[in-house]
């Protein structure tokens, strides 16, 4: 199913759709974040992505969570964008020899699916608000302002020492 498809007729089939896109980003990252936290030289920042993998993980069940309570199947649909951000992060990451630029490389994959997913996670909130679901608009909004700290974390880090030590 396209995102203007249509199979995308109401709100509700754009709300479900974009449930069953971020379940599959979701479930994308928590392959990902291993990974990440594996290439990372920085403790802090490996130490932040497995942070992020249970936190991430979280977030899988209470999409599954949702779907249940919104009586929609539990189903993922391929999320080019994701997939587009992780590959990028891997052809980046596989050129760099600098330990201190590929940290620097690593923050920047992770926070461009940060806001990624923190772009989803409102407009769900948004839609299930619509749609009176404020119960499955809590759940989400808990998720969302979890993204959003990760990337603030990102973003300290970064700028904090991570940069600094790969423009030295």
């Amino acid at each position: 199913m396209g995102l203007f498809t249509k199979d995308i007729k109401t709100m509700n089939d754009l709300f479900v759709h974009q449930l069953q896109d971020i379940y599959y980003a979701e479930k994308q990252l928590v392959k990902a974040l291993p990974k990440m936290a594996e290439k990372a030289t920085d403790k802090q920042l490996k130490q932040g992505f497995l942070s992020h993998l249970d936190e991430t993980k979280t977030h899988v069940q209470r999409l599954e969570e949702i779907f249940r309570m919104h009586g929609a199947e539990v189903k993922a649909v391929d999320c080019p964008a994701i997939d587009g951000i992780i590959e990028e992060a891997d052809d980046v990451a596989g050129e760099i020899a600098d330990k201190a630029v590929l940290d620097a490389a690593l923050i920047n994959a992770a926070q461009a699916a940060e806001h990624y997913e923190i772009t989803r996670y409102g407009s769900l909130i948004a839609w299930a608000r619509q749609l009176g679901r404020n119960d499955c608009a809590s759940i989400l909004q808990k998720t969302l302002d979890e993204e959003k700290t990760v990337d603030k974390k990102l973003t300290s880090l970064a700028e904090g020492k991570v940069n600094l030590r790969a423009a030295s």
